[in-house]
């Protein structure tokens, strides 16, 4: 039986934390948040990790991760950067960053060929949602992908705003659209809310189910997101800030009818790092676990 892939999305540059988060320690022996995801996805049966770095740190990233966990699991390095885009489309000459998540899994497309799950590499999902995950990829045989979705009242950060892909599904458990939502807050008065495009606010309930980028896609994704990634170019392609994001390529994929995503459940909690402000409180749920028995207190 084939074993499924994790593809870790740590290229991000971290400007509202302030460094590389995706490098700073937060366990008791300066374990990183991704240290504990690997920890989880070899445990619940992985079979390769790629990570999607980008190309400056590159070399830090792997004197990093290889000693750990290189003689457990394969691990594989691949870079995101700008000019990584199918050929003879033309963009704007001073953009400097790539080109959003959905960009980040599709550079990946020629190291794998298996299912896969996709994670932040700053966030924590739980050991639980790595067991789901894996056995969604290895039991599943149509060409359904999912998402394994959070409470939005468990995803937001005391310390600023956050963007989430905000999750609708049927009755049948299927996602029927998700959009994403930038500049997501509790507010003075207690209510979840998000700017609109004209500038007025549209709440959120804090049981509102939400991505947190933890995905189960199978091969077939990089052909239908390289025709995606295609338009996407050649209508924004020209702007400095533009993303292609997962949610918005899953969402068109659904509205095609191009396939069904399942919406899996978990009974882990999910916690992550956004700012400075964060880290003692990842630190301090860390800690909790450890305590509970759910890691050792050294991973390596």
């Amino acid at each position: 039986m084939t074993k499924p892939t994790l593809i870790v999305l740590a290229a991000g540059m971290g400007s509202r934390y302030g460094k590389l988060k995706q490098m700073d320690g937060f366990g008791p022996n300066g374990e990183t948040i991704i240290d504990y995801s690997i920890y989880d996805a070899i445990q619940a049966g992985f079979g390769k990790v790629v990570f999607i770095v980008r190309e400056y740190f590159l070399e830090e990233f792997r004197y990093a991760m290889d000693p750990k966990f290189g003689d457990k699991i394969e691990l594989v390095y691949v870079t995101q950067e700008l000019d990584n885009i199918p050929s003879g489309i033309e963009v704007h000459p001073e953009r400097e960053k790539p080109w959003g998540t959905a960009h980040a899994v599709w550079v990946a497309k020629d190291e794998v060929k298996e299912p896969f799950a996709v994670i932040n590499a700053d966030d924590f999902y739980g050991a639980d949602a790595y067991k789901v995950l894996n056995d969604y990829l290895t039991e599943d045989k149509t060409d359904n992908y999912a998402v394994v979705a959070y409470y939005l009242k468990n995803t937001l950060s005391d310390h600023g705003t956050v963007n989430r892909g905000v999750c609708y599904s049927n009755k049948e458990k299927y996602l029927t659209k998700v959009v994403e939502c930038t500049k997501i807050q509790r507010e003075d008065d207690g209510v979840v809310r998000y700017p609109n495009e004209d500038g007025s606010k549209i709440e959120l309930s804090d049981d509102t189910l939400v991505s947190m980028n933890m995905w189960a896609f199978k091969p077939s994704y990089f052909d239908h997101v390289n025709s995606q990634f295609v338009d996407f170019l050649n209508s924004e392609g020209m702007e400095l800030k533009s993303e292609f994001y997962i949610p918005s390529a899953v969402d068109k994929l659904i509205n095609d009818g191009a396939l069904n995503v399942d919406v899996l459940d978990t009974d882990s909690s999910w916690f992550g790092v956004t700012y400075q402000e964060d880290k003692p409180i990842v630190m301090e749920k860390l800690n909790a676990l450890i305590e509970g028995g759910a890691y050792p207190e050294r991973l390596y």
